[in-house]
């Protein structure tokens, strides 16, 4: 598959994933999408819309984003910040490569600069980290800055980091965390009291998402805001939530004999978590997954 196909086969997937509500819709799927925007703290906003939350921090520096939806919503998106007294965006820090997430960086790379770990351009590009590289001159949007491990930044008054979570949901996954602002935006980490889609095809594994979790909960003030990639603003609490259904899912099938894994996750690891499950993840694939990567790493040498 050359790049550019690639790249538009990832954005379609992806906006099955995280808008099915949206794609169900005759026509223009986005016509009736309201984009609003929610404060959270200091300069920090949430912006709803179809597919991942934005993060938006507006000050006297200017405006950075945190992921950018859909192209179609670009417009409505930078309208929303027009109201919050913004422009558009200096800075655009995705945190992952799933259309839902980078669907507006051709928009918003017009004037801003596209920043996300290596991965993530390279994923975008059609290409598969770790193989030589392959052509990315016709895809729109790429990040133009890309980092490791961890980037720092200093912005509207916010030290800014940028961490590199890996093997999670996928493997360039990187959370923002706005310090001073006490607030961090998860990515797709989490899913707001949902089963969490982890990219298997795309580096993510069920214990590396948990081994994450628990990194990201260990450094966090028990009062930080948290933005999920998916859902309603939360707290720590909602992180520590996703962490020990994880935890329960694992020990489940862990525990069980091989052909009982499923009714044992079933009864014992899913027990009150049955609104857990929607429509692109439900119960049954959750169960999949996860007894999935507990093969994968017993069979690991």
């Amino acid at each position: 598959m050359k790049p550019a196909a690639a790249w538009r086969h990832s954005l379609a997937a992806a906006g099955v994933l995280a808008a099915a509500s949206v794609f169900s819709a005759p026509a223009d799927r986005f016509a009736n999408v309201e984009v609003k925007a929610v404060p959270v703290a200091g300069p920090v906003y949430m912006i709803e819309g179809a597919g991942g939350n934005i993060g938006a921090s507006v000050g006297t520096d200017g405006v950075l984003m945190v992921d950018s939806q859909f192209e179609p919503l670009a417009a409505r998106i930078l309208a929303a910040i027009q109201v919050l007294g913004g422009d558009k965006p200096k800075l655009v820090l995705n945190t992952h490569f799933h259309g839902d997430h980078v669907g507006g960086n051709p928009f918003f790379a017009r004037a801003g600069t596209v920043l996300a770990h290596r991965n993530v351009r390279l994923r975008m590009a059609g290409c598969t980290p770790g193989e030589p590289s392959c052509d990315a001159a016709d895809v729109p949007g790429l990040p133009v800055v890309t980092f490791d491990d961890r980037l720092r930044l200093h912005f509207n008054g916010d030290e800014i980091d940028v961490i590199h979570l890996p093997r999670g949901h996928t493997d360039g996954d990187a959370v923002v965390w706005f310090q001073d602002s006490k607030v961090i935006h998860m990515g797709d980490h989490l899913f707001h009291a949902r089963f969490p889609f982890v990219d298997v095809a795309s580096g993510g594994t069920v214990h590396g998402l948990l081994a994450n979790l628990e990194r990201v909960l260990d450094m966090l003030p028990a009062d930080t805001r948290v933005i999920a990639g998916h859902g309603p603003l939360g707290g720590v609490k909602d992180i520590q939530a996703m962490a020990e259904m994880l935890n329960r899912s694992l020990a489940a099938v862990r525990e069980a004999p091989d052909e009982d894994a499923l009714e044992a996750l079933k009864r014992a690891g899913l027990e009150g978590y049955e609104d857990w499950s929607w429509g692109f993840v439900n119960t049954s694939r959750w169960i999949g997954t996860v007894v999935a990567s507990e093969a994968a790493r017993t069979a690991a040498p």
